[in-house]
């Protein structure tokens, strides 16, 4: 909507100077710029040059998802309990959850994300297969008790966050519904101006099989994902598969029992030995659920803890302490082997895989053992892919090394199939005249971490760039402080407003000059106009705030140029 908004009486207060608590550059320039303001530790207010971006940002996710045929609803952001109870997120959710109670002693929760509640909704509201499918939405605030929250809006305790959920008779119909969001995805972040990578993830505690994650590279990113750079394989870390490739362990001598003292850790037995840390095989012990497990990986390789988690998920998993040790002599510590392991489940990387062979513990203090067999002397349980993945790792489509980068979390999608539906018995009367259990996806983008990382994205040295589509205003009117000036700034203005631009102008008194310039370049509006030394004569100055170019017009052809 066309609009002119004074600077003069807008409440915009920018800063010179990067907050003491800022680590990201987001962070910094929202704040510096007068986007946003800090409440508490992730809690922030949103001002009204930050609350326009955030709605153009929204505006943009409204039409896609308008476009693919959802409907969009608004739920209650305070949930009862007991429909979380029912699916088991109640504690799943552990401390980020949260929780609170009425004044009866009512248990509620504030809503980290609403599968629950729209399971319910159309359990209510669709009774026959003809009543779908259906592609719900909604664009509302999530709460969710971050333990670090930082970077600003990046990680915060409060957000916004578009959520939609589809419900189908199929899995075809499910797998329509995921494509249909897919691409949607894909316009909202073209639309948007965010560069984004689609990489493959897994869907932890959200359950579901297909999961992918859209992800905006930069080097505030929590994230780290890796991709091939001769095909077109990506995924976040953590889901990086590594097929397991057999060996023949016929080749291989009997066991070997090794004096090896004082060698607890990997680099110490390597040393003793004289041997690659590969050759090595680490066994780290956990707890699962309060049950212990061995996780073998190569001794040159770390367990990715984050990774285990989401494969174990609900599971909660844990490191072993001192007193899990006490009453367990099959457990030695720093000399741990799973040919020795007893009523202990072992899970191992796949390069842990059948016939090949390994030095690791002898389950004897000072012991180590070489020549121990995968499938020979010891089984695997489960295979993983539990290890951190390492720069140049080979790319599991073509072989060729892989690369790494970090980046924001901007959009997931999940194919959940029926644990909702069956927490909930979501039923159908099918065309045969019998209950069909429903089929559901989910799908998310973090509304204002997209501006975060549009943030991130679109900056420079001066302050912000945002692409028009989400820019505050369309043109930025600078008066450079004389009266006439301000005079021309404002009819202008008015002019580019009746063309159908939304401008922001500078028409502050008893500013300088260069501070309305440096606010201006701040700020971040994508076209500067600068009614400057050359306003008696009807010229004003234009500049592109990304490419910096100027170019001197009269006003007519300012407001014909930037009306096209």
């Amino acid at each position: 909507m066309a609009q002119v908004q004074r600077m003069s009486r807008l409440m915009v207060k920018t800063l010179r100077d990067d907050p003491a608590d800022a680590e990201t550059l987001s962070h910094k320039l929202l704040v510096r710029a007068g986007y946003v303001r800090r409440n508490a530790a992730g809690i922030w207010s949103w001002l009204p040059l930050g609350k326009k971006v955030l709605e153009n940002v929204t505006r943009v996710v409204r039409e896609e998802m308008d476009e693919i045929g959802a409907q969009e609803v608004l739920l209650p952001a305070l949930l009862p309990k007991e429909p979380y109870e029912a699916s088991g997120r109640w504690e799943e959710y552990g401390a980020e959850l949260f929780r609170l109670q009425d004044r009866k002693g009512g248990d509620y929760l504030l809503g980290p994300t609403h599968e629950e509640i729209f399971t319910q909704l159309v359990k209510d509201q669709c009774t026959s297969y003809k009543d779908l499918p259906v592609i719900l939405y909604q664009i509302q605030t999530k709460y969710r008790d971050e333990a670090r929250p930082r970077s600003g809006i990046l990680r915060g305790r409060e957000f916004q966050m578009k959520d939609s959920y589809s419900f189908d008779t199929t899995d075809e119909g499910l797998a329509e519904a995921y494509a249909l969001h897919r691409q949607a995805y894909v316009r909202i972040f073209e639309r948007l101006g965010l560069e984004h990578k689609i990489v493959s993830a897994i869907s932890g505690a959200m359950g579901g099989s297909a999961s992918e994650e859209f992800l905006a590279p930069a080097a505030a990113g929590e994230d780290t994902f890796v991709y091939c750079p001769s095909c077109e394989y990506a995924a976040n870390t953590e889901a990086v598969t590594f097929p397991a490739q057999a060996a023949d362990g016929s080749a291989h001598a009997a066991v070997e029992e090794l004096d090896t003292p004082d060698t607890p850790t990997i680099e110490s037995l390597a040393a003793h030995l004289g041997v690659q840390a590969s050759e090595t095989l680490k066994n780290l012990l956990v707890k699962v659920d309060g049950e212990i497990v061995g996780v073998g990986v190569p001794g040159d390789r770390e367990v990715d803890l984050g990774k285990l988690q989401d494969h174990l998920a609900p599971a909660v998993v844990e490191l072993v302490t001192a007193e899990d040790f006490v009453g367990r002599p099959d457990l030695v510590k720093g000399y741990v082997g799973p040919q020795g392991l007893e009523k202990v489940r072992f899970i191992a990387d796949p390069r842990i895989a059948p016939g090949t062979a390994w030095i690791t513990g002898a389950n004897k203090e000072g012991k180590h053992a070489r020549n121990v067999v995968a499938g020979r002397d010891f089984e695997v349980d489960d295979y993983l892919d539990v290890v951190v993945v390492q720069e140049g790792d080979p790319c599991p489509n073509c072989g060729t090394g892989l690369k790494m980068d970090r980046a924001i979390e901007i959009g997931h999608i999940f194919q959940l199939g029926r644990k909702y539906a069956d927490a909930f018995q979501l039923d159908v009367l099918g065309q045969n005249g019998k209950p069909v259990r429903v089929t559901m996806g989910s799908y998310g983008i973090g509304v204002s971490r997209a501006v975060a990382a549009l943030a991130e994205q679109h900056a420079d040295d001066k302050g912000l760039c945002w692409p028009a589509e989400v820019a505050p205003a369309d043109v930025h009117v600078v008066a450079a402080g004389k009266a006439l000036q301000t005079e021309l700034a404002l009819e202008v203005s008015e002019k580019l407003k009746a063309a159908g631009l939304r401008v922001l102008v500078d028409d502050r008194a008893g500013v300088s000059p260069g501070v309305k310039f440096t606010d201006a370049e701040l700020i971040g509006v994508p076209k500067i106009l600068v009614a400057g030394r050359r306003s008696a004569e009807g010229v004003v100055e234009l500049k592109d705030r990304r490419t910096g170019e100027r170019e001197e017009l009269t006003v007519d052809e300012a407001i014909a140029r930037l009306s096209a």
